[in-house]
Formats: structure tokens, sequence, C-alpha cells
């Protein structure tokens, strides 16, 4: 498929459209500020060409942008402050960002928050737990104390901590749900939740049931639609098998205040995939 092609029908996909409130009512409203994009999307492309991609990005009408790869004061071979000020004079702000389990004890630690607070970044979060550390309920709980008292660094900066959450924490381990238990021993004052709601349903789970058992508690959401022929693979958003309309709705119940837009596996070239996302949403009126 030729790439207009290829845009055109992403931007006219009326699978599971959304009505009134709409996607981007919701955005645009209390409950956020506007399109947000995970780096992450474009991790092929990104760190060989970060300026550039920030301008293509912008051109498709993001406006927060969530990072990953930042460490020593560096994202993408820049100065993370440069990064963040040339993301702003594309009409963007870098609004949150994701932090390894490695990075969040001791002055490595500090130093990422300080950084995160001068440039004006609200959100950290710490995206995944490797396999060898995530074997039992005991690795769990000492993962949770740690998340605990990273929260405690980042709340005494001004910033809030938060985790992001795939499939493998709805997973029965020694009798428990992994998600359940972090549910229980995170402090909510100290470790706020990002809800990936393409993990969630691939887990099996339904994301309304997640908001009305833990109201308030996912302040933020990646947003990427699953195939509907294969669900461990992303479709553009509006064209597969989530029902964004009604997720959308709870919007409020689940504590949302920032969205991002997310693809880890693509229908074609990554840049085209995050374009065809964005059309989509601008039909959303």
């Amino acid at each position: 498929m030729k790439r207009r092609e290829f845009i055109q029908s992403a931007a006219l996909a009326t699978a599971g459209m959304l009505t009134v409130p709409s996607l981007v009512a919701e955005a645009k409203g209390k409950l956020g500020k506007g399109l947000g994009l995970q780096l992450y999307s474009l991790r092929d492309i990104v760190g060989s060409d970060p300026k550039g991609v920030l301008t293509k990005v912008a051109g498709f009408g993001y406006k927060e942008l969530e990072t990953y790869s930042y460490r020593d004061g560096k994202i993408f071979g820049l100065d993370f402050s440069e990064f963040c000020s040339f993301a702003k004079d594309k009409g963007m702000k870098v609004v949150s960002g994701h932090y390894g389990l490695d990075m969040i004890k001791g002055d490595t630690w500090k130093k990422a928050v300080e950084d995160a607070k001068k440039n004006g970044q609200a959100y950290m979060v710490v995206p995944y737990i490797g396999a060898e550390a995530r074997k039992t309920i005991d690795q769990y709980k000492q993962i949770c104390a740690d998340l605990n008292a990273a929260g405690e660094v980042c709340n005494a900066h001004g910033v809030r901590f938060g985790y992001h959450n795939h499939a493998f924490e709805f997973e029965t381990l020694e009798g428990q749900i992994p998600f359940e238990l972090m549910m229980k021993e995170l402090d909510p004052k100290k470790v706020g939740y990002e809800l990936d709601l393409f993990w969630v349903v691939n887990a099996g789970y339904d994301p309304i049931k997640l908001f009305e058992k833990y109201p308030g508690r996912f302040e933020q959401w990646h947003v990427k639609d699953m195939d509907k022929n294969d669900k461990n693979r992303n479709a553009i958003v509006g064209s597969g098998s989530i029902d964004f309309k009604a997720i959308f709705a709870k919007a409020k119940l689940s504590g949302m205040k920032h969205w991002y837009i997310e693809q880890e596996t693509y229908p074609g070239a990554p840049i085209d995939s995050i374009e065809g996302c964005a059309a989509y949403i601008k039909t959303l009126k």
C-alpha cells in the first residue's frame, strides 16, 4: 500500500469511532491537555535524528510527549534541556518519561528527578520489570517497596511518579495476581499508575472494571489498538478491536489526566503508523 493510501485509510477508519463525548473532547478538556505520543513508538528512528523526528511529530498534531532512554542528563544524544527546549519550540511539551528500575535509587535517581523538574516534566514512570526480577511474589513486594521509595524522592521535588503495566502482571503467580498485589502495596500518595489499555485487554481484562475497582488510580494511559486477527499486534487507533468509546467515557472515573498514543508493532512504517493514529483522532469531532 502506498503511503498516501495508508494514511487515508487510517483516517477514514470507522470501526469503533467515537461519537459524543468524543475522544478529542475528553483529551482537550479537563481530563487531558492534548494528543500525546510515547516516543518509544519511533524507537527505530528517533535516536539517529531526534530533532527531525520531533518536527514530523509536531506536524501530525501531537502536543504532549512521553520520552524514554534518559540517562545522566542526556536523551537521544542531546542534553535533556536542549531536547525539551526544541520540543517546546515545535509547540509540544515533554510531560512524562520512562525510566528503568536500575535508575530509581541513589544519586542517579535524584539527578534524573532534578532534571525532570528543572525542565517542566510532570511525570516519571517505570515501564517494565524484567523476567528475572518477577519470578516470585516476594520479588514483586520488594519492587513495590523500591517504587514507593522512589516516589518519595519524586514527591520531594514536586514530580509525580508512576508504574506502567504489561500483560504479565495479570498472570497468576503463587496463587496471586501481581497486579492486584501491586495495587495494594503501592502507596497512591507516592506512586500513580500509567495504564496500558492494550496490555490490559490482551491479558483478558476489562479496563472499565479496573476503573470501577480502583477509581482514580490510573492517571495516565497508553492508547494503542489491537489487531482484529492477532491480539498480540497493534492496529492503527480506530481500526482495531478495542472499544475506546466506552473506555474514554469512563476517563473521569479512572482519574486520567494525560494519555499517549503508543505503537509497539506496526502495519506499515512506524512514522506512517503514528501519522495514521493522529489522522484518525482528528476525524473525531
